[in-house]
């Protein structure tokens, strides 16, 4: 395992969570549909260094993370859906600008993340990692 990087990943998802969450209570429904998906991403990559596997690409999480820890019994298998289906969103909130997302729309996919998140952080605990470890640490890029 490369607890390193499984635990920038971690805070990844965290900031990206973090963001998804800013951007809705201030307006920016789209913008924070879009972050959501980054937070899955990133937990799921955590995950995944866990299981000593790595991914580059959007399709290759979402195929590892199905392998590795959905059919391998690490996870439930409900949590394989959110990554495909927040990807639809994310690009559908980036890349079509007929469609809009309302303040519910976006408070949703906020909740579903944060249960992601949440998941996958239960799922770290039990592979060892301490709590202080996984602690939301708000930094500033710079």
């Amino acid at each position: 395992m490369n607890r390193k990087l499984a635990l920038a990943e971690w805070r990844r998802a965290q900031q990206a969570l973090g963001a998804a969450e800013l951007l809705s209570r201030e307006g920016y429904y789209a913008d924070a549909v879009a972050r959501t998906y980054y937070a899955l991403l990133h937990a799921a990559k955590a995950a995944l260094q866990v299981q000593d596997v790595e991914a580059e690409t959007h399709a290759g999480v979402r195929r590892m993370f199905e392998l590795h820890l959905i059919k391998a019994g690490e996870l439930e298998p409900e949590w394989s859906t959110p990554l495909g289906e927040t990807l639809d969103e994310r690009l559908t909130a980036d890349y079509d600008p007929v469609v809009s997302f309302s303040a519910k729309e976006a408070r949703a996919a906020c909740r579903e993340a944060r249960a992601f998140v949440g998941r996958i952080r239960r799922y770290l605990l039990d592979q060892g990692f301490t709590r202080s470890e996984l602690r939301s640490r708000r930094k500033k890029d710079g």
